[in-house]
């Protein structure tokens, strides 16, 4: 790699909850195990930049219900391009789910459409947001995690148009288990037929353990799918027991049409790296594999899950981060054989970095993240046109003093987008140069 660099992250304890899971294989790949949910952890910048981003709670004309909604009152807009080169937003504003159009790279949009009649608690902040994906035909497709009574849990909400956004279906829960527990951190990814594929972490193991005095550590990584555009989908059914509860997860299609996972997986002795699945079919889900060997140990929660990108060849890109003695940081490392393996990790970042995002079109590979400077939000890039084997040094692309929120990359299928919002402020959609 033509960049690399380490940093030291020093970590502070907060509270909230994650979770355990699964045996190392000799050929170090994991076998789906056991174990629970503990504190968390935040590196001091990240926490820092969390309190500065989280801290006041919005004022003035967000907080009015009988205000026209708007995109500058939402935490957080996820966003993606249609087969024809328009750009979808989503974003929430006082319990309701929003979507907008633009037809020129985001410098204007269309009137927002609510997609949820019905007010509901959405969360929306962090790791958590609304997803939005389009398929082949232009067919819209949101999920996002309504908020329950209880702490930390939820229910995945699914709704779709098929009228180019103009109506949405009234909204389906896609857990079958409707206990008042944790379902929460959904990822969706679109088959190239047009399938709907859910994930989500789960806690149903986890309550029939306890109900039956037995240990369980962590969540569960469960899914659901859908083969008619979102009308029904299929039982769910488990990816892996005792995942970690509180980072995010990243999907992507494989090209051979098949569901790619990655998660925060605690294996064997509470080391919380990272694990993926590739599925052998829509039904069902392959082996475990690792993806990284940093050895974090620690009983709380990071608040990083990793990123996920799949190249037209079939390259895997990961990103994550990690705080363990002998990593630590922000990494990105590939894969040529399905995810079986990966190669060697290049670290980059430096203290303060968190949150990495990565996308790949052709061998052009893209990688965003945060970093806090003590002053700053500051979104960093670095490119790769070699399919992740060298790197371009890191440079700033945006910044803001007031809060803001993670990063993400998008793609018209030729140029690459940095996706970002701060706090009452307009979305911004920028193009990154090759």
């Amino acid at each position: 790699m033509k960049f690399l660099s380490t940093f030291l992250f020093v970590a502070a304890l907060t509270v909230s909850g994650c979770a355990n899971d699964a045996t190392v294989m000799d050929d170090g790949s994991a076998a789906i195990g056991k174990e629970p949910m503990r504190p968390a952890v935040k590196p001091a910048d990240d926490a820092k930049q969390h309190a500065h981003q989280h801290g006041a709670e919005t004022k003035g004309a967000c907080a009015d219900a009988k205000v026209s909604p708007s995109s500058k009152c939402a935490e957080t807009v996820s966003a993606a391009f249609d087969g024809n080169g328009v750009l979808w937003i989503a974003w929430v504003n006082n319990d309701h789910v929003y979507v907008q159009s633009s037809d020129d790279k985001g410098l204007s949009f269309t009137a927002p459409v609510m997609v949820n009649s019905g007010a509901e608690k959405i969360e929306a902040k962090g790791e958590y947001r609304p997803k939005i994906k389009l398929d082949a035909k232009g067919n819209i497709y949101l999920t996002w995690t309504l908020k329950l009574e209880h702490r930390h849990s939820g229910y995945i909400r699914f709704s779709r148009s098929t009228d180019g956004g103009q109506h949405f279906s009234a909204p389906v829960t896609v857990n079958d288990n409707l206990d008042v527990i944790s379902h929460r951190f959904d990822s969706m990814a679109i088959g190239k037929n047009g399938e709907i594929f859910i994930a989500w972490l789960d806690a149903r193991d986890f309550e029939a353990a306890k109900k039956a005095g037995q240990k369980f550590e962590g969540s569960s990584l469960y899914y659901s799918w859908s083969d008619d555009g979102g009308q029904h989908f299929y039982p769910n059914k488990r990816i892996a027991t005792h995942t970690c509860q509180c980072c995010r997860l990243d999907t992507a299609i494989a090209p051979d049409n098949t569901p790619v996972i990655t998660w925060r997986h605690v294996f064997e002795g509470g080391i919380r790296d990272h694990a993926l699945v590739k599925f052998n079919d829509w039904n069902t889900p392959g082996d475990t594999h690792r993806l990284g060997r940093d050895n974090w140990k620690i009983d709380a929660c990071p608040h990083h899950g990793p990123g996920l990108a799949i190249s037209e060849s079939g390259i895997y890109h990961a990103v994550w981060f990690s705080n363990s003695p002998t990593s630590q940081g922000l990494f990105y490392a590939y894969s040529t054989d399905s995810g079986r393996h990966f190669s060697t990790p290049v670290n980059f970042g430096k203290a303060g970095a968190g949150h990495p995002h990565v996308l790949a079109v052709g061998s052009r590979v893209n990688v965003v993240w945060q970093e806090f400077d003590g002053a700053n939000n500051v979104i960093k890039l670095i490119k790769s046109a070699d399919d992740g084997k060298s790197w371009s040094k890191p440079e700033a692309i945006a910044q803001t003093a007031q809060a803001g929120d993670q990063p993400f990359l998008v793609t018209d299928g030729q140029k690459m987008y940095l996706s970002w919002k701060t706090r009452q402020q307009d979305y911004q959609l920028k193009p990154i140069g090759e």
